[in-house]
């Protein structure tokens, strides 16, 4: 195992309404910090869901964790094959290599605060996701970027049976 050591030398702050929004209801992610900010020690957004609505489809990160705190609401969150119902003030933190998704639960709101570490660049693949859902992109071409975002897309059944 080896140890993460950041290097950065200030203290990151973001303010709110200086933060980018990227999507729109019922899904908005608001970017925090990326890894370039916090020397590599993390990155971390905070995801807005509406209404059931689905965050992330299972995946994997190799090389990183990630943690869901629950800030409001009621999530579904799978964690390997377990599929874990987490509220407010809950926490959830999967390792590298497991299989994870998220989405609020049905009929639920749900305000996630995520980070992963050791940070990754994250924050272009949100505006990529954005390209997508406004279809200036195809789906498949996050297949492309996989290994730049340390992001793998997985099938899972578990999470197949409780979202459908």
């Amino acid at each position: 195992m080896s140890l993460i050591v950041p290097k950065f030398d200030e203290s990151v702050i973001v303010r709110s309404a200086e933060a980018e929004v990227i999507g729109q209801a019922p899904i908005t992610i608001r970017l925090l910090a990326d890894s370039s900010s916090t020397g590599g020690a993390l990155s971390t957004q905070r995801v807005s869901l509406l209404d059931g609505a689905d965050g992330a489809k299972p995946h994997r990160h190799d090389g990183s964790a990630e943690l869901f705190y629950m800030l409001d609401g009621t999530a579904q969150l799978l964690s390997g094959e377990q599929v874990v119902t987490a509220e407010r003030g809950d926490l959830v933190i999967v390792p590298p290599g497991l299989a994870h998704a998220f989405a609020a639960a049905p009929g639920e709101n749900a305000d996630i605060l995520i980070v992963i570490t050791p940070g990754v660049e994250r924050f272009e693949y949100f505006r990529h996701l954005e390209r997508i859902a406004y279809g200036k992109v195809p789906p498949e071409s996050l297949l492309e970027v996989q290994d730049l975002y340390d992001t793998y897309f997985l099938n899972s059944t578990a999470w197949n049976d409780v979202r459908s």
